[in-house]
């Protein structure tokens, strides 16, 4: 079956080069989802509003399926702020000098939000042969990624209405990935 990821349209927050994770924010427009996106079968949504909007924009005709396995990460005390806002706080250096690996203060985990994110994806691509979209959030899709392919999380980054395409055979083995959008 054909796997799509994409990555949500652009919210205030992304315009404003926030960390949004729970952050439930509307879609503020849609011209990067402005492109002809693949078919397919099925549509497999985080429960957050932008990606709600954003599969049915690209999928009109399609039900999303909601997933809260998928949702973004939870980045606690940085939630909802910018590196303009964060660059002068201690708990926000340290986790930049440990290249994102410290969980986040008051937050999610990085390894709890991959495996929540994994677990997610591999629970609702159980018993299906459809071709299904994914649309969620850069961090799940890196997450999703990096489980499949291998690398460095941040190997995976996506700009907002952009993804990435693959097969999946039975038993989960995959071919290569081609970008949406240029990713």
């Amino acid at each position: 079956m054909k796997i799509i990821l994409i990555r949500h349209g652009m919210t205030e927050g992304n315009y404003k080069k926030k960390y949004i994770g729970v952050t439930d924010e509307d879609l503020r427009d849609t011209k990067c989802l402005e492109r002809e996106y693949p078919r397919c079968a099925r549509v497999v949504s985080s429960p957050l509003k932008r990606c709600v909007q954003t599969a049915k924009y690209i999928y009109p005709s399609i039900s999303p399926i909601i997933c809260v396995g998928l949702s973004e990460c939870d980045f606690g005390d940085f939630e909802n702020k910018s590196y303009e806002e964060l660059k002068d706080n201690a708990d926000y250096q340290r986790w930049i000098d440990s290249g994102g690996a410290m969980p986040f203060p008051n937050g999610e985990a990085h390894e709890d939000f991959t495996k929540r994110c994994v677990e997610g994806f591999f629970e609702m691509i159980d018993g299906q042969t459809e071709d299904t979209a994914f649309v969620i959030h850069g961090g799940s899709i890196m997450a999703i990624m990096q489980k499949l392919f291998g690398g460095n999380f941040y190997d995976y980054q996506v700009k907002n209405g952009c993804g990435f395409e693959f097969e999946m055979n039975v038993g989960g083995t995959v071919n290569d990935y081609s970008s949406i959008g240029g990713a």
